[in-house]
């Protein structure tokens, strides 16, 4: 197992930003009457402990709890965590999905990424998504069977939880295959999701089993049982992680991929080949804190460059104003800006591709891309960091699908995960009781060059698609478990985590409220916000400011996690989705 340390890291982080910090809290932290101070300052005598649970559907959080209480780590939790939330909010994410965790070994210190993203197949070419020379529509391709990689989330769990398991893996499913038999109450938002009027939501996999037996529709309230899902968890249950990429559970697969027009080209030989990855955790100060995130193919350094440039004094400045200045709010968009035109030009597998992930985040560079913030105007364009080679601007299109969910263990482990089918109901196409991921549409659309330049995120054989999923686990300067959170999203989801963590670790939030600020998106032109949230003496603010703030038509936010304070568990589950964040 590749783990990461981060005692070495912390300390010389700390005792490189420490000097930067006294001047940075002197130019951030609120004034005596400039309401509750940030809690940067925070300290504490013991490890967190505690069991919390955060995750955005009541029943996956009992079902992680029970585990729990029976003595399970924070990893055992999740896996039940993770059969549950792929049959009551099937979706976003599932079974037929891919997901990065973090884990937090409080025992060691050590912070490990696990990688389960999707992989193409090894038939996959530059051109997966083109007809007769010509690109497809994106439904079209999402529709088709060319648009599900390799399922990656469980075989990362079973990985995961080989290394930091305690419970034997047959005894995580009970709860799954039980809602399973038995039935599940449909919630709104299922409801809401089964009653949309096209796309994945009416294939003739969701047809027929979002249909009651007299033709209509399940609606709110309803029970809904789906016996080929308990076979399948049973299989799980019973043969290991291994049973979905071998024997009858691959096959279903790949024969559900080969069905209709525009059949892919999974292989059950993909199936069996399919490895995921531990890596090492990326790790950066902020505050008197150290943010970790999973490394490319996840965008989590995007957000570490967004942190680390909030922390150059003109944008500290700024913020440090709090969540009712529109001069914050200003400047966070910008800064947003700045971080999505590097990462959509530099960030890809880094199998593939060089991706400068020191120089993305070099003290130099970032102050550079910080001080354009104050006057930009339009678009931002993307930087050339030291070590980056310039490549041409990608054609991704990143829909929201995604879940995301926080668990922390009586021994103070703790997991972070983001999981995901990509769009709703991923591909729209089922096998084995869940639906299968469109995550190949990650990919960008354009050639491996375009005017000579080589795509960072173009298609090939065994590569996995860049991710905006960015799991967060927060340390202090002893190594400590402060915190975790993330969010589903899409491209979006680097905006909303950046919310959080400048809501709670700098304007000094609860973790609820935190979540439950207005959302502002800003990549390209455009400001795509939760225009009802921001009352109207802010959006005028921002107006003045050139933020002219539009209504986001992409899926919303769904924080979930929490903030260790002192002697027990900060919690918040965003007030967008269905989800709870539970003590016990």
């Amino acid at each position: 197992m590749l783990t990461s340390s981060i005692r070495a890291l912390v300390a010389f982080a700390m005792m490189a930003s420490l000097t930067a910090c006294q001047t940075l809290n002197d130019a951030v932290s609120r004034s005596a009457d400039g309401g509750a101070p940030a809690i940067v300052g925070q300290t504490r005598s013991a490890p967190a402990h505690g069991l919390f649970v955060a995750a955005a559907n009541p029943l996956a959080v009992e079902a992680g709890l029970a585990i729990l209480r029976r003595g399970g780590s924070a990893v055992d939790a999740a896996v039940a965590i993770q059969a549950v939330l792929g049959l009551v909010e099937p979706q976003s994410s599932g079974l037929g999905g891919g997901s990065f965790m973090m884990v937090f070994n409080a025992g060691t210190g050590e912070v490990t990424t696990y990688d389960g993203r999707e992989t193409a197949p090894s038939a996959a070419t530059p051109e997966l998504f083109y007809e007769n020379g010509t690109p497809l529509s994106f439904m079209d391709a999402v529709l088709s069977g060319r648009s599900t990689g390799v399922p990656g989330a469980v075989a990362m769990l079973g990985q995961a939880q080989k290394d930091h398991g305690i419970l034997a893996w047959s005894d995580l499913f009970g709860d799954a295959e039980r809602l399973a038999r038995d039935g599940f109450v449909v919630s709104p938002r299922l409801a809401g999701m089964i009653a949309l009027t096209g796309g994945q939501a009416r294939t003739e996999w969701a047809n027929a089993y979002f249909t009651r037996p007299d033709g209509t529709r399940y609606v709110a309230g309803d029970t809904l049982r789906n016996p080929a899902y308990a076979e399948t968890i049973a299989a799980l249950a019973r043969e290991g992680a291994g049973a979905l990429y071998s024997g009858p559970l691959a096959q279903a697969i790949v024969d559900t991929v080969h069905e209709g027009p525009r059949p892919g080209a999974l292989s059950t030989a993909d199936l069996a080949a399919y490895r995921p990855v531990a890596r090492e955790a990326l790790c950066r100060p902020f505050r008197i804190y150290v943010v970790c995130i999973p490394p490319p193919p996840s965008s989590g350094v995007s957000l570490l460059q967004l942190l680390a440039m909030a922390e150059t004094p003109v944008a500290a400045r700024a913020l440090a104003q709090g969540e009712t200045s529109p001069q914050a709010w200003t400047m966070f968009a910008q800064l947003q800006r700045l971080m999505y035109a590097d990462r959509d030009r530099y960030v890809g597998d880094p199998a593939f591709v060089g991706v400068p992930v020191a120089g993305l985040l070099d003290p130099d560079y970032v102050a550079d891309r910080a001080a354009l913030a104050p006057g930009l105007t339009g678009s931002a364009s993307a930087g050339t960091p030291p070590g980056g080679i310039f490549r041409a601007p990608d054609a991704t299109q990143e829909p929201a699908g995604t879940s995301h969910f926080v668990v922390v263990d009586a021994r103070g482990n703790a997991v972070s995960m983001t999981t995901t089918v990509e769009s709703i109901f991923g591909s729209g196409r089922m096998a084995n009781g869940y639906f299968l991921n469109n995550q190949l549409t990650d990919f960008s659309f354009t050639p491996t060059t375009r005017e000579g330049q080589p795509v960072a995120n173009a298609v090939a054989a065994g590569k996995r698609p860049r991710s905006s999923m960015s799991p967060v686990i927060i340390l202090d300067q002893q190594g400590r478990l402060v915190g975790a959170m993330g969010s589903p999203g899409g491209s979006s989801i680097l905006a909303y985590v950046a919310k959080g963590l400048i809501g709670t670790l700098v304007w000094g939030l609860p973790v609820q409220a935190a979540f439950d600020l207005p959302n502002l998106v800003a990549k390209g032109p455009g400001f795509g916000a939760d225009t009802s949230r921001f009352g109207p003496t802010l959006q005028a603010g921002l107006a003045a400011n050139g933020i002219v703030l539009a209504p986001n038509t992409s899926e919303n936010s769904g924080l979930h996690g929490g903030i260790w304070r002192g002697d027990h568990w900060d919690g918040g589950a965003d007030d967008r989705r269905e989800g709870v964040a539970r003590t016990d």
